[in-house]
């Protein structure tokens, strides 16, 4: 049972989404599920600490014929991010998606699109080959299509379409590459892949175009002009997956292609270009979110700046850099951040989705006092920032930490310069809002139940304490890094 956990990782939420679609799932039903996808996460992960990377051939077949789930450190360590957040999220959303609503559109369609997301997260970290994880890209966005929709107002049907049009030109990019790479090589498993010649012209242009469309469905800057409005409009559990969690699963994609399909393919230009953009992002979406002054926007904008670090990698730790001393803080880095940015940034829209509910808008300007109405969810609200500004102790500082120490290490101060700066810029954007709690003054508002705000607070503490206990967790991260057997840590 334990060897096969990963498999049932993506079977019981699929069935769960498609259960849901047949007959609403009472709450009971709801717990159960979320209870067993818990447990075979933690499986999954018990398996990786004792056991080390290791692949599973479903139905026994060996690829090419068959499909095999990879599991290591990296997919292990996302695999945890999305249970917890997806607890949650669900968690949070049963009293906004309450029994009595099950028979309107929203009602009736969060649980099996939130469950659907799930299960292509879970397929997409664990798939061990191109074209399944294009079918998992293309199952995770379909369902966040629709979550983002969910509201059916103007607003969120407009950024569902502005969503639509650059997942479609991502998922076309994508595909014209996988396609490229099979009429090249005759096979798309990533272990098999990793031991072709990729350096001809059909490889380097199915590199770029993949690259492309990942970074489209990543909403790396400039492909970044769908995510603020999705966020926006869509309801607050919903943007907690939808910035926690769905752009990791492209990211996730490239980490493999570059790093365990093609590591000497990019040359060094191409490395420092996608970290510039990385860049822009970071000081693009800091600057962006300390202008807005509505709390989600600002939190969306600010998920676009988070997301600049993890492309910070490539320059980094990429081509050459691989083999170098400080590749192992720059790989551990920039997938500790996609962990800490998840936990903290759910918080954050959980937070927000509870002040809309309680206070009936999200404008920053009208905040004063909320430490006064809400306590725990304006402290959960400041938890979280401290992760996002990369201060101690958080998961937060140690990812950030981790990318300067390489910067400096590797020689290449401009990415340390902008890590910087992204921290200063992050100050500037939260600390707008959570000054307002502070003012005197009284937020009118519904009450909302203790353990409603409980759930973003303690998001916001794992956040905070996967920075205390960061040592098991970076130990935890090398297992499967590339060239890491080389180093004794496999």
């Amino acid at each position: 049972m334990i060897a096969m956990a990963p498999v049932f990782c993506i079977i019981v939420p699929l069935a769960a989404a498609f259960a849901s679609v047949v007959r609403p799932l009472p709450r009971p039903l709801v717990g159960l599920a979320i209870l067993v996808v818990l447990g075979l996460t933690g499986m999954t992960v018990a398996e990786v600490w004792q056991q080390g990377a290791h692949r599973i051939p479903v139905g026994g077949w060996q690829a090419p014929l068959g499909i095999a789930l990879v599991v290591d450190g990296l997919s292990g360590a996302l695999l945890a991010t999305t249970a917890l957040v997806m607890t949650a999220v669900l968690l949070a959303a049963l009293p906004e998606f309450a029994d009595r609503d099950r028979e309107t559109r929203k009602g009736w369609a969060f649980w099996p699109l939130a469950f659907l997301v799930w299960a292509a997260l879970n397929a997409a970290f664990l798939s061990g080959d191109l074209f399944n994880i294009y079918v998992s890209l293309e199952f995770l966005t379909l369902a966040t299509l629709a979550l983002v929709s969910l509201e059916e107002t103007a607003e969120a049907l407009e950024a569902a379409m502005r969503y639509a049009l650059f997942a479609l030109f991502g998922s076309l990019a994508y595909l014209l590459g996988v396609v490229l790479l099979y009429a090249a090589h005759g096979t798309l498993d990533i272990a098999l892949l990793s031991q072709a010649d990729l350096q001809g012209t059909n490889s380097i242009v199915a590199a770029a175009l993949i690259t492309t469309g990942l970074a489209a469905k990543t909403a790396l800057f400039p492909f970044h002009a769908w995510l603020p409005p999705a966020h926006a409009g869509a309801p607050a559990p919903a943007s907690a997956m939808l910035s926690g969690l769905v752009p990791k699963a492209p990211f996730f994609v490239l980490i493999r292609f570059w790093f365990d399909v093609a590591p000497d393919l990019p040359g060094e230009a191409a490395l420092q270009f996608i970290g510039t953009l990385g860049a822009a992002a970071i000081v693009y979406g800091s600057v962006l979110a300390m202008r807005q002054t509505q709390l989600k926007r600002l939190v969306a904008y600010s998920t676009v700046a988070q997301l600049g670090y993890l492309f910070l990698i490539f320059p980094l730790a990429g081509g050459d850099g691989l083999s170098q001393v400080w590749s192992a803080g720059a790989w551990t880095g920039a997938t500790f951040h996609a962990v800490s940015h998840a936990l903290a940034k759910a918080a954050m829209f959980l937070a927000a989705g509870l002040v809309v509910h309680a206070a009936g808008h999200d404008r920053v300007s009208a905040m004063n006092g909320l430490t006064q109405s809400m306590p725990m969810t304006a402290f959960a609200f400041g938890l979280a920032s401290v992760t996002i500004m990369g201060l101690p102790p958080s998961g937060g500082f140690v990812a950030k930490y981790l990318l300067l120490t390489a910067a400096f290490s590797s020689g290449q101060f401009i990415w340390a310069a902008v890590i910087v700066a992204g921290g200063v810029l992050a100050a500037g954007y939260v600390f707008r809002p959570l000054s307002r709690t502070f003012f005197h003054g009284h937020v009118q508002t519904v009450a909302v139940p203790r353990r409603q705000q409980a759930v973003p607070l303690t998001l916001a503490a794992l956040a905070l304490l996967l920075g205390i206990v960061s040592s098991a967790p970076y130990a935890f991260l090398q297992t499967g890094r590339p060239i890491a057997a080389e180093e004794g840590l496999e």
